[in-house]
């Protein structure tokens, strides 16, 4: 089977010949691992199932002053401790300037550039257009994660307003990128925390469902798959995402969830993408702990289809790279 075929066999709940993968790194980790395999190209071997282009940084994102981004919203990012995401340094919108603020244009052809080209060269990859920052992020960033929770309570039209003209963004650009040949339209939009629901279930059932329902809906109409990635404590949610369209849910998390569990409940109809875990075993296991965990999710997660193997996040950089090598090796070696 080509990767490609693996993950449609997997996700039609059937068993593929190999479980698929999909290998993510921070950038820390990526270098300590060329480092410990005096290989800068090692990413290029891992025989990654998906081939995925990222929304985040394809139109409009430029450096503003040092360590500090700016994407095509307006918001900039301090990237001087992290460079992979950056934290929010100012604020985009309020109750009094939103009629005044001006989405992005989805239009823009920059946007789609190259994607048929991408699409041919990865003819036997699974190809995902990851659109993160989807809703509730992109809401938070331009807002503030403080403010749009208590805008949530204490002004409510306002945060109906803001997810509204997001929604109309998100709905164009999927409607224009599933008219290309590709699988699945992955949506970022983290929702939870350790211990549960950031903004609990009543007001994301208020705010957040309604509008990935249509996002949903609308690539499930193209004939995509649906991937969500959604840190945190978020199952109780599994239901109401099944009958949004969802197919696929990341990071499917063991600190936060028993993942083989959520496999026997739901694994009939949603698929998981994720579950080795980056906060315990990858940081501070052992090679053979490592090895056990990784083919014990392969044995039980992955039978009957249904799963996408993977680190639970892009792995952090405090994860010992002889752990990281035990992973791919048994990955690789199925």
């Amino acid at each position: 089977m080509t990767n490609k075929k693996r993950v449609l066999t997997s996700l039609r709940h059937s068993q593929p010949d190999k479980i698929p993968y999909n290998i993510e790194f921070t950038s820390d980790a990526r270098n300590n691992m060329a480092r410990y395999l005096n290989d800068p190209n090692f990413q290029e071997k891992l025989n990654n199932a998906f081939a995925m282009i990222s929304l985040r940084r394809k139109v409009g994102y430029r450096q503003v002053a040092e360590n500090i981004w700016e994407d095509e919203f307006g918001v900039r990012y301090d990237c001087s401790e992290n460079v992979d995401i950056g934290t929010i340094c100012n604020q985009q919108v309020s109750p009094e300037t939103l009629d005044e603020y001006v989405f992005p244009d989805p239009d823009n052809p920059l946007r789609y550039e190259g994607l048929g080209e991408f699409i041919n060269a990865n003819k036997n990859q699974f190809v995902v257009i990851n659109h993160g920052f989807s809703l509730f992020e992109r809401a938070w960033t331009l807002r503030g994660m403080e403010n749009i929770l208590m805008d949530m309570m204490a002004n409510p039209k306002f945060v109906h307003e803001l997810l509204d003209r997001q929604l109309a963004f998100n709905l164009r650009i999927i409607e224009r990128f599933c008219s290309y040949d590709i699988d699945a339209m992955l949506f970022g939009d983290d929702w939870g925390q350790q211990r549960g629901l950031l903004m609990g279930p009543k007001l994301w059932r208020e705010f957040i469902k309604p509008r990935i329902t249509q996002m949903y809906r609308l690539a499930k109409a193209k004939g995509k798959f649906v991937m969500i990635h959604s840190c945190g404590k978020v199952q109780e949610l599994f239901p109401e995402l099944i009958e949004a369209g969802l197919d696929v849910f990341n990071p499917f998390q063991p600190e936060v969830m028993d993942v083989y569990a959520a496999k026997q409940q739901f694994g009939n109809e949603l698929s998981f993408y994720g579950g080795i875990s980056t906060q315990k075993t990858l940081p501070y296991g052992t090679p053979a702990q490592v090895k056990d965990e990784v083919r014990r999710l392969l044995d039980k997660i992955g039978e009957s289809g249904g799963y996408i193997a993977a680190p639970a996040h892009g792995i952090p950089g405090d994860a010992k790279p002889e752990n990281i090598n035990a992973m791919i090796e048994v990955l690789q070696n199925q």
